[in-house]
């Protein structure tokens, strides 16, 4: 089941059809509403979803309750969990990042939200104090006067595209996108004055197959190489890394000048070897003495396994202790090709856990490269 978190803010645009360049603030919307102004963003997040209502039996959508979201999914024959309060006709910036808290804690593999640039940034403001900003995926649905934003997709019917690949099971890769906004004052004086807030991780408008080129050759070594250092350029000091069996994740090793255990898993340390071949036991006590840590895992080509097959090492306990958000899944495109839309397996031994790993993530299959890919 896909869970997918959907935020509306049902004042987007509210101030562009009635040449108010924007809606920002309570006074702006009441002189918008007196003008006669229509809310929009109903209806263009209706557009998205009906993109994907051939596959609703397939996702489950938490969403924020009244105007942000619950009366069109209920209306839409969605299944909907209603998990962020608010008043109806009265919604203020505020709700949106109280929703963004509540939807991540449901554990959703993406967030669909509608607005504009302002709700972009309510949206990274929320990501950024959990922290979540380059976990969790997210696709902005146009809606609002302004749009400089590099999250929106370009219309509601491409947003709703994009979310309609990802339920069916295609990788598409990810990039970071810019926040930004305007002074809306400044810009009623026809002045445009932008500010970078950020970043959101979204998908890329492409369809992740479409970007490889099709018929050559792909030179795995090279792959490997890109993939270790990309890997390599991102460890932070002082925290362990248990780099798993396989051919790609020894890459890394290889990369790094260490001795590798083809079959087994290694432990790194500030760029330098720990220890080698470690068993449950020995993962649980280098624990205990070091709080930070992070698993480096690859599929096992053939199978799609990401736990459970020669990596029994990760017990559930193990797994828990670290964190299913310290995972990382390294591939090359070559094997994401290979599973033709089937998703990531685990096995852990434990069947709670694996309904919790099983989510959108993030899979690294090159420098830079990243795409999104289902665990299940």
């Amino acid at each position: 089941m896909f869970r997918l978190g959907l935020i509306i803010n049902p004042l987007a645009g509210l101030g562009g059809s009635v040449a108010l360049k924007g809606s920002d603030g309570a006074a702006i919307v009441k002189a918008a509403m007196t003008l006669g102004a229509k809310p929009q963003a109903q209806s263009r997040v209706r557009m998205a979803l009906e993109q994907v209502h051939p596959l609703k039996q397939q996702i489950h959508i938490y969403t924020a309750a009244n105007e942000m979201g619950e009366y069109l999914c209920q209306d839409m024959g969605f299944d909907v969990t209603v998990i962020a309060d608010n008043t109806a006709g009265d919604t203020h910036a505020e709700d949106t990042e109280k929703a963004v808290v509540a939807l991540v804690k449901q554990g959703i593999d993406l967030l669909v939200f509608a607005g504009g640039d302002g709700t972009a940034r309510n949206v990274f403001n929320a990501l950024q104090a959990l922290q979540k900003i380059d976990v969790l995926p997210v696709i902005g649905i146009p809606a609002g006067c302004k749009i400089h934003s590099a999250v929106y997709a370009v219309t509601p019917v491409h947003a709703g595209e994009l979310l309609s690949l990802l339920i069916r099971g295609r990788p598409l890769a990810v990039k970071e996108a810019s926040v930004m906004d305007i002074d809306e004052e400044a810009f009623r004086h026809d002045q445009v004055k932008a500010r970078r807030y950020g970043h959101l991780i979204v998908p890329a408008e492409n369809q992740y197959m479409q970007n490889m080129k099709e018929g050559g050759v792909e030179h795995e070594e090279l792959v490997l190489q890109d993939i270790a250092a990309f890997v390599i350029d991102g460890m932070e000091d002082d925290v362990l890394y248990f780099v798993g069996s396989g051919t790609t994740p020894k890459a890394i090793m290889d990369e790094l000048g260490l001795a590798s255990t083809l079959l087994g898993v290694d432990v790194v340390k500030n760029r330098e070897l720990l220890a080698s071949d470690v068993n449950e036991q020995q993962i649980l006590a280098l624990l205990e003495d070091h709080p930070r840590a992070k698993i480096i895992l690859t599929i096992i080509g053939g199978q799609g396994h990401l736990l459970g097959r020669g990596n029994q090492q990760f017990s559930p306990e193990v797994l828990r202790h670290i964190g299913k958000e310290n995972i990382k899944v390294i591939a090359t495109a070559a094997k994401i090709r290979a599973l033709d839309g089937q998703p990531i397996r685990v096995d852990s031994g434990d069947e709670k856990l694996n309904d919790e790993l099983s989510a959108m993530t993030q899979v690294i299959t090159g420098y830079d490269e990243q795409v999104l890919y289902k665990i299940g």
